[in-house]
């Protein structure tokens, strides 16, 4: 205890020192405690002002996002800065990924209120509002965990509110089972990258990446036993990234799921798993000494596998949710290609690449929900004809379909051209076979996709049925929210740059 008392002053002074730096996570901290107290004083009749109130309150935190980066800059510290001994890093790809994850929150709590099956809820969406908070929350910190035990903690936060949001709709049997599985693959996931955690700091004596004992330990180490250690720490990334082999719990929990919760689970965790892995790998990646595991063949056989599985079997699919489901899994592979590039490029087009999809993502599923709103249509089948119909939120649906699959001139065209020019300036100087290999899936999977998204304007346009009887009532809001998602989309494919100013 006596050897302790000299590093506290330190220790407090680092901590106060980090506050400044740390103000969207203590506004969210606070946002949290706020709508989860007006849920409890109000009750049900609070679902209104609870939406108010976490909608505003990221709007708060999404300009605190871009004072950080005036922060940084003011302080000299345009690199970035440790916060709280080290556990966790500001620097600007993290302030860009926490960016782009509270825009789609804030996109998401607006949509939430919008599924007329999940707002009809018993108890309210009072208590989803606050969850979606504390899951953001953990978001931000996954984007700046540096620390072993931080990546941890962070990842935890964000699946405990993961599995309360799938199972929300307790009263739905398919909702609470997609809950279980999700709970079940979640905790083996958690429990294998724990023992990895504790094999690394076995080895090394440290938990920290950037500095202390961890590399240089590991780098002495037995390299089998390093090598075991981190695939074990992957799988427990790859969890939340979805990408093969660890990928069999999202069709049933993204079909199980609402829709605006099947929107969350396809978006945020993974943008935010994709900012933790970058932070994971950047210590690895520059010291000169590391030798022990190759993380360019690794990750770049789970990309081109994961790519090849997600496209072929979204091909098979009829549930619309299940189909854009196995689409994410391929998209997933398809991003592992600029993170395997180790270049500023590479991380460059990977932010533009995540922003634009989940972007169009989100599009997609809401107009999911509008059609399931309107006539409880599910699957592919169900939407034949009412392209004539609904001719807006139909126009609306093939837009968004184009980005995702990557044709001109959508922003998913654009974010696609980015990460191949990444990977193509990596393989022409070092002629990497993986990079090459990862190219020609790339581009193989980008010509399947056309083969399972073209089915949904198919069945909306070129298809005819029976005349419909409306037997939900649709919900106007959500045509409005993909209309300017749609112009979003085709603005960001002509003018990249639009979003390059901002993040």
């Amino acid at each position: 205890m006596h050897d302790l008392i000299p590093f506290i002053p330190g220790s407090i002074s680092n901590v106060l020192d980090s506050i400044a730096y740390f103000l969207p996570e203590i506004y969210l901290t606070v946002l949290f405690i706020l709508v989860l107290v007006t849920d409890l004083l109000f009750g049900r009749n609070s679902e209104k002002l609870c939406r108010i109130i976490a909608c505003a309150g990221i709007l708060l935190v999404l300009h605190k996002d871009y004072q950080q980066i005036q922060l940084l800059f003011m302080s000299g510290r345009v690199n970035g800065m440790f916060l709280f001994d080290e556990m966790l890093l500001l620097n600007r790809i993290a302030i860009n990924f926490k960016f782009i994850i509270d825009a789609l929150a804030f996109t998401l709590l607006l949509y939430f209120e919008w599924d007329n099956r999940l707002k009809a809820h018993r108890k309210g969406l009072s208590d989803l509002y606050s969850i979606v908070i504390g899951s953001v929350l953990g978001l931000h910190l996954m984007a700046m965990a540096v620390n072993l035990l931080s990546i941890y903690l962070a990842i935890e936060m964000v699946s405990i509110a993961s599995y309360l949001m799938v199972a929300y709709r307790s009263e739905n049997a398919f909702s609470t089972e997609a809950g279980l599985k999700y709970v079940l693959f979640g905790a083996a996931s958690s429990a294998i990258m724990l023992y990895g955690i504790s094999l690394l700091y076995g080895l090394s004596g440290s938990l920290n990446l950037f500095t202390g004992n961890l590399l240089p330990g590991l780098v002495q180490a037995n390299p089998l036993a390093v090598s075991f250690a981190l695939v074990l720490v992957l799988i427990g990334i790859g969890f939340k990234l979805s990408f093969v082999p660890v990928h069999f719990w999202v069709p049933d929990v993204y079909e199980g799921a609402s829709t605006p919760v099947t929107a969350w689970l396809s978006t945020l965790p993974k943008i935010a798993a994709f900012a933790l892995l970058i932070n994971f790998l950047r210590p690895f990646i520059f010291y000169t000494k590391w030798n022990a595991f190759d993380f360019r063949l690794i990750l770049s056989i789970a990309g081109i596998i994961t790519m090849i599985a997600g496209n072929f079997a979204a091909v098979l699919q009829r549930n619309v949710k299940r189909m854009l489901a196995y689409s994410s899994i391929g998209h997933t592979g398809f991003a592992l290609m600029a993170v395997v590039t180790y270049t500023s490029a590479g991380i460059s087009a990977l932010t533009y690449y995540l922003a634009v999809y989940g972007l169009a993502n989100i599009g997609a599923l809401a107009l999911a929900t509008y059609f399931a709103n309107a006539l409880d249509a599910d699957d592919l089948e169900s939407y034949k004809g009412l392209g004539h119909k609904y001719p807006a939120a139909s126009i609306c649906f093939i837009i968004v379909l184009i980005s995702l699959t990557g044709l001109p001139v959508s922003a998913g065209f654009t974010g696609k051209v980015l990460v191949f020019s990444a990977v193509y300036g990596v393989y022409q100087h070092d002629h990497n076979i993986w990079l090459l290999v990862l190219m020609i899936t790339g581009a193989l999977v980008t010509v399947v996709s056309l083969f399972y998204y073209i089915k949904i304007p198919l069945n909306l346009f070129l298809k005819r049925t029976e005349i419909i009887k409306n037997t939900l009532v649709k919900s106007q809001n959500i045509v409005i929210l993909c209309v300017i998602i749609s112009f979003l989309v085709v603005l960001l494919g002509i003018w990249p740059d639009l979003l390059f100013k901002i993040i």
